[in-house]
């Protein structure tokens, strides 16, 4: 195992020593607890790195262990920044509750103990090595600019589900949604000649707000072809992100009619929202990521749209997992891919489909549906009634805010959970750009 020491503040050794002699029951407790178990690593407590001081951490595995106590409840998002930097050194976090800890210590020690296991035995590829280490190249090459996102649960919701449910958060993600991943591989994935020249895509949606923002932070420009009829709160937000707007008619031909002649002038580089290996590859890592932290999961379910978020997290589960399947939730009135599966060719959707969840009503594309047909189980069809149920559920029970087109997922899963009772599931919460001033509920 690789030794890697993190740099740090000098002004926190002295800091670090006082904790030390100060230490909380909870941190006894569990340092006594530590040095008495035959672990076969070496943990240091108050460790100083960067800007903050871990409670404990293995220098060998690169593993921090965090105590929340109360005072994290007001901290959670400092505690969050802080953690998120470490991470992009390759720092892995476990945490436990202060009362955990107090309480129930059988129980961490074997959460700690599978974690060691897991950090000791790396994850080994069913098949398919060269692709798998391409999707981690990925993820770090993407680490800096992206938030880890957390994973969030909710008992209320497992008993109502049937089944133990695991949300991955990619509202809270930059911009509010997964697809700040694939954009911004895929600039980093260009040239140092091709990004000095700039990106263009065409999109009124999430991936118009994540192409300006990814270009603005790695520094060229972003140009955006939007339908003229575009709202002007999604014109705002590109115009937020520093992206360069040129409007188009608003039918599919006039918009890529508008983008290539952007890109005849600008030289700039045509990147589709969700028809692109990069962009797909940079999608799937917010897969990789909710089962490095829930490696037992037995399904993991998505939105389909494009496809882009659905054939990254196939390809996740494919080589981050032995077991893993991947299931689609999609709109019954926009249920080109489930056609598509079935037909074993490209479906669309008729001209004057509508859903509720509107970024969904895209079709899936050449790169990312031999993926699809390969690695993903099943699609279901929901109703807009079960897709308004399933939103306004997660914003009462979870607290949190969730667009229409990531609520598909849950929808889905809530539609035939009798076939996942008592399994572990995860679901990608895919963004949180919304209209509060419009909701279905």
């Amino acid at each position: 195992m690789k030794n890697k020491i993190i740099p740090y503040n000098p002004k926190l050794k002295q800091y670090a020593r006082q904790l030390r002699k100060n230490s909380t029951l909870s941190e006894v407790l569990l340092w006594k607890n530590i040095k008495n178990k035959a672990l076969g690593v070496q943990f240091h407590r108050q460790v100083p790195m960067l800007d903050y001081i871990v409670d404990f951490y293995c220098h060998e595995l690169m593993l921090a262990i965090e105590i929340d106590g109360n005072s994290h409840d007001y901290r959670y998002f400092e505690d969050k920044n802080r953690q998120n930097k470490l991470e992009e050194y390759g720092v892995k976090f476990i945490r436990f509750n202060d009362l955990d800890v107090k309480s129930n210590m059988f129980s961490v020690s074997l959460s700690l103990e599978e974690q060691i296991k897991l950090l000791k035995t790396p994850l080994k590829s069913p098949q398919g090595d060269n692709l798998k280490q391409t999707l981690i190249q990925v993820h770090n090459r993407i680490k800096p600019y992206i938030h880890k996102t957390p994973v969030l649960s909710s008992q209320l919701i497992n008993e109502i589900a049937g089944c133990n449910v695991f949300f991955k958060c990619e509202n809270f993600q930059k911009m509010g949604a997964f697809k700040m991943r694939g954009a911004t591989n895929a600039i980093l994935n260009l040239s140092e000649k091709e990004q000095s020249k700039g990106v263009v895509t065409h999109s009124s949606g999430n991936f118009a707000q994540a192409l300006s923002l990814a270009a603005n932070k790695i520094g060229t420009e972003a140009y955006i072809v939007m339908p003229k009829n575009a709202p002007q709160v999604k014109k705002n937000a590109v115009k937020g992100y520093k992206g360069n707007i040129i409007e188009s008619e608003s039918t599919p031909i006039a918009r890529e009619q508008m983008a290539e002649k952007v890109k005849q002038e600008t030289g700039a580089t045509f990147i589709h929202p969700s028809n692109d290996d990069d962009v797909i590859h940079g999608q799937g890592t917010a897969a990789i990521e909710l089962l490095e932290e829930q490696p037992q999961l037995d399904f993991i379910f998505t939105p389909v749209g494009g496809g882009g978020l659905i054939a990254g997290t196939a390809l996740a589960a494919k080589y981050f997992s032995d077991t893993c399947k991947v299931i689609g939730g999609e709109p019954k009135n926009a249920d080109d891919a489930y056609r598509s599966l079935k037909s074993g060719k490209i479906e669309y959707n008729d001209a004057n489909s509508t859903t509720i969840a509107d970024g969904l009503r895209t079709f899936l594309g050449d790169r990312n549906f031999p993926i699809i047909k390969e690695n993903v189980d099943k699609i279901i069809r929901v109703e807009e009634e079960d897709i308004i149920n399933a939103m306004q559920l997660i914003w009462e029970r979870m607290k949190i805010i969730i667009e229409p087109s990531s609520a598909v997922a849950f929808a889905a899963l809530l539609k035939e959970k009798e076939q996942f009772k008592n399994k572990d599931v995860g679901i990608i919460i895919s963004g949180g750009n919304v209209d509060v001033t419009n909701l279905p509920f």
